[in-house]
């Protein structure tokens, strides 16, 4: 059993949320996220992946698990908080485990919050190729200069018609827009959890 950090009143509906791959669910951003969601009315779960647990524990830094046992460790947190199919996402790595979750029958939507489709300047290493299948209801929030998939390479992605996506104004990976842009790290962050709201009370037909 993974400890978790949960954000939220218990009767609401529930968003699992998973971290990125250099920082875990404490991080400010999940914080920010998370505290968003709960006052907007849905419960929101943090946890750490295995290899986040271990940093905790010991303070060395290492590199994320391989996929079959960071999806493992997902489906766990999933059966342990949810009775009936939940909507669940994350940030980046996180929101890619998700989305490789998306087909099984726990789950009702996915969002994911800065979609890394490729290493920062390889576009040529995709992983995204799966999201063209995919048939449960989706969000992806992506900056508009994130460099792991910027706005304008969205048009050579293939998405499936259930994946909706939203772009945050100048933001990078983690939203954060340039002084120049006009706009506010707090803005942008937001506009995302009023995104991410809508479509999670949506796919639980709150709204």
């Amino acid at each position: 059993m993974t400890s978790c950090l949960i954000d939220g009143d218990n009767n609401a509906p529930m968003f699992i949320f998973a971290h990125g791959a250099g920082a875990g669910m404490d991080h400010e951003f999940m914080q920010a996220v998370a505290a968003g969601l709960a006052a907007k009315g849905i419960k929101v779960v943090r946890f750490n992946f295995p290899y986040m647990v271990k940093r905790a524990e010991d303070g060395k830094k290492r590199p994320p698990d391989r996929a079959p046992k960071l999806l493992e460790a997902y489906q766990a947190i999933i059966a342990e908080h949810a009775s009936s199919p939940v909507v669940i996402g994350g940030k980046s790595m996180g929101g890619r485990m998700a989305s490789l979750l998306a087909q099984d029958s726990s789950v009702a939507g996915v969002a994911c919050l800065g979609f890394p489709f490729h290493p920062p300047g390889k576009p040529e290493n995709y992983k995204g190729a799966h999201l063209a299948e995919l048939s449960t209801p989706a969000l992806i929030l992506q900056g508009e200069r994130d460099t792991f998939g910027k706005k304008e390479e969205f048009a050579d992605f293939a998405l499936s018609d259930s994946i909706k996506v939203e772009f945050i104004p100048d933001g990078d990976h983690s939203f954060k827009p340039r002084k120049r842009s006009g706009f506010t790290e707090q803005q942008n962050i937001a506009l995302a959890v009023d995104h991410l709201a809508q479509f999670i009370l949506e796919v639980y037909g709150e709204k």
